[in-house]
């Protein structure tokens, strides 16, 4: 079974469809409610889609171990456990319907990743239009298994997987019913661009016949734009108040302007897409009549000459007979006189 379209609340997604983009908000919302709700403002502002946070309960994703990974070490205290960073991250339960309702109210739809089965069962009790997976949980397939048992569109990101993992993930979805959607992901904070590798968009559309797009960890704005000149039916993208707030997701994420700069780069670029053919579009019509050249009389030319090659020259605009006519006209016998400049018309024959 394959879908190239899947309906996201009141929204197609996929080929031929506006790009649907995510403003990741995630965890950078440090724990502050007043902070998550300058998030789903700023991702309103510059008219995202979806503004996306992360559900979670810090000991349901983490053993409390000595382990840590270097990307977090910097954010930690001595004593500190990842668990422990988590906690502070975890966006409580009874802020979700606040920010939704916020969300809703801009026109926007509320999203967000659950990294256990309570935390997905109670975004479904919120009405979410979709759900979304981490790439960190491509491999946990009795999570993917309940989420999917739901119906609702999922959006599965694809950060480290292999296509075989992906193929068991899609498996897994397929067999409970639900439309997905297959974002690639370089998992890098930030990833350098080398590691990006949008192609693999290809690949997973040509593979599982999907919708596909890319979520994003690079810094700045460009990459995000060229996966929807790529072929991306959806972007997802992170993004922070400030770069400096000292949360362990900030300093990739990218800060209110830039993010307007994605949303508007990835509108121009759909524009730019249009169609598989090749013709004189709407704003070429003056230029295709006035840039063009064609055959003018290089002199006065008296009625009943036979025209010589030094009679005629191809000249700016197109308004006479198309330069590849000139070998025809030579040796032709005028039927009325030509001024210099004069463009030349089968009627002068």
């Amino acid at each position: 079974m394959t879908a190239d379209r899947v309906k996201i609340a009141d929204r197609w997604v996929g080929p031929g469809e506006r790009c649907y983009i995510v403003a990741e908000a995630g965890s950078n919302h440090d724990g502050d409610l007043s902070q998550a709700r300058k998030l789903v403002e700023v991702a309103a502002s510059v008219e995202a889609d979806a503004v996306k946070f992360q559900t979670f309960r810090a000991d349901r994703i983490v053993a409390r171990t000595e382990d840590r990974p270097s990307t977090l070490v910097r954010f930690l205290d001595k004593d500190e456990t990842v668990t422990d960073l988590f906690k502070k991250l975890e966006l409580p339960f009874e802020w979700h319907a606040e920010l939704r309702d916020l969300a809703l109210s801009h026109g926007m739809q509320f999203l967000s990743t659950p990294f256990d089965e309570e935390s997905a069962d109670f975004l479904m009790r919120l009405g979410v239009p979709a759900f979304k997976v981490a790439s960190y949980e491509v491999t946990h397939l009795p999570l993917i298994q309940h989420i999917a048992h739901k119906g609702l569109p999922m959006i599965v990101s694809t950060g480290m997987a292999t296509m075989g993992e992906i193929e068991e993930a899609v498996d897994v979805v397929r067999a409970e019913g639900a439309p997905v959607i297959l974002l690639h992901c370089a998992v890098g904070y930030p990833p350098k661009a080398e590691d990006v590798n949008l192609a693999a968009m290809d690949a997973m559309r040509a593979a599982f016949g999907v919708p596909v797009g890319f979520s994003d960890h690079t810094k700045g704005t460009s990459i995000p734009i060229a996966a929807v000149a790529r072929g991306a039916s959806v972007v997802e993208k992170h993004f922070t108040l400030s770069r400096t707030l000292p949360g362990p997701d900030h300093h990739f994420a990218c800060e209110p302007d830039e993010l307007k700069a994605v949303v508007q780069g990835i509108r121009e670029v759909e524009a730019a897409i249009g169609e598989p053919r090749k013709g004189v579009a709407p704003g070429e019509k003056e230029f295709y009549r006035l840039g063009r050249r064609s055959v003018f009389a290089a002199r006065d030319v008296p009625e009943g000459t036979t025209l010589g090659p030094e009679m005629l020259v191809v000249l700016r605009p197109g308004t006479g007979l198309p330069p590849k006519y000139l070998p025809l006209l030579v040796g032709k016998v005028t039927r009325k006189a030509l001024k210099k400049h004069e463009p030349i018309t089968w009627d002068a024959f």
